[in-house]
């Protein structure tokens, strides 16, 4: 996931908002889908629950 959102990051070109800025960056709601897909999750409601689960322990 590292490696892709590398990628993402430098093919997408500058920031692109007006107003508040975002809580997550264009490269890394594109990684948190493609890891949503990857990971056999159809439902947004139940992807929601397992990154909520599993994914807050990696906050520091």
């Amino acid at each position: 996931m590292t490696a892709l959102y590398v990628k993402i990051d430098d093919e997408i070109e500058g920031t692109r908002w007006l107003g508040r800025p975002p809580l997550l960056s264009d490269s890394e709601l594109i990684c948190l889908a493609v890891a949503q897909a990857l990971l056999g999750y159809h439902s947004e409601a139940r992807w929601l629950r397992y990154a909520h689960k599993k994914l807050l322990s990696f906050r520091s």
